[in-house]
């Protein structure tokens, strides 16, 4: 995680959808939040634009103090665009003109700038000419529509949400928060991420054809928070000289029931988990260019030989010494 902040841009026209820029929002708050609880700066700075300083939402209530757009932005930057209710995206209603001709100063992918999508914001993307070249989704109701108005652009259907470098667009609605806590895992790392989905009481997930969770995030798809504070325990010191009764410890309850509690909410064991965490801690530091041993310890494992028969027995690709 770099230390310069990224400025996100929330582009709130008249009637946008709360959900689509409130849920979103939130997330990135609270990890906000929980770096300052590890005593780390703040990764993103919030920041409301729009073409009224006052515009009616979704449900008829206003929001004051939303700031106008800015002829320039700082670097790095995410402008975030938000959908609004209704079948079809009029370009010509209130704020959209003004929108649009101010997002066609804008690349995404040059100067730190990334556009960020959610429900029918990916149109209002559309018609300032930002996708073409780029894969993108929109709300099921749109995809015909985007397909029309967004030239040059590979419409993805039946996605939660889809990454193309510095464009990344979702389905709508609460996929937007599924999208902002993958750009928080980017960013600030898997771990943090599962803990805000945690406290938001969010499960986390992608896309059909989304890349596999890392481990940090695939056994956290439950809302069990027994199972949650061991798993926060043991992502936070993987090194440590873990067992199942020590996780039970954590978790308070026995060494029995917490295997059961594992196999149940987490579709794992608790040994499988700890040694998953550990191989993607130990990747991690190979990829950083620890050497073997170095990894090895950083992780938890005994020696570097554990660390490769570990490596071996769960099918990672390649020999440690390759990553």
């Amino acid at each position: 995680m770099s230390g310069s902040p990224i400025h996100l841009f929330f582009v709130l026209l008249p009637g946008s959808l709360i959900l689509d820029w409130a849920g979103p929002a939130e997330a990135f708050r609270i990890a906000n939040q929980l770096l300052a609880a590890q005593e780390r700066p703040p990764r993103f700075e919030l920041n409301f634009v729009g073409p009224h300083a006052a515009p009616q939402t979704s449900v008829g209530l206003h929001v004051a103090g939303v700031e106008p757009l800015p002829p320039r932005l700082p670097s790095p930057s995410w402008v975030v665009l938000v959908g609004m209710p209704g079948r079809m995206f009029d370009a010509k209603q209130a704020g959209a003109p003004q929108t649009i001709d101010w997002l066609r100063g804008f690349t995404p992918g040059q100067d730190g700038l990334r556009l960020v999508t959610v429900c029918a914001g990916a149109l209002i993307a559309a018609h300032a000419g930002l996708l073409k070249g780029r894969r993108a989704t929109t709300h099921h109701q749109h995809l015909d529509e985007l397909r029309s108005v967004a030239a040059g652009c590979e419409v993805v259907a039946n996605r939660v949400f889809v990454i193309d470098d510095a464009v990344a667009s979702s389905a709508g609605i609460t996929t937007g928060i599924d999208l902002a806590l993958h750009l928080v895992s980017q960013e600030c790392g898997a771990a943090l991420a599962s803990q805000v989905a945690q406290t938001m009481v969010v499960a986390l997930r992608r896309g059909p054809q989304d890349p596999e969770l890392s481990p940090f995030l695939a056994y956290r798809n439950h809302m069990h928070p027994a199972l949650h504070r061991v798993q926060d325990a043991v992502s936070a010191q993987p090194h440590a000289e873990w067992t199942v009764p020590r996780m039970a410890e954590v978790g308070h309850t026995s060494p029995r029931h917490l295997t059961r509690l594992f196999i149940e909410h987490a579709g794992t064991a608790p040994l499988h988990y700890l040694r998953r965490i550990r191989l993607a801690v130990a990747q991690a530091a190979l990829e950083s260019g620890r050497s073997v041993a170095q990894a090895a310890e950083l992780a938890g494992f005994s020696s570097d030989t554990q660390l490769r028969r570990a490596w071996h027995r769960f099918g990672m690709a390649g020999r440690p010494s390759d990553a």
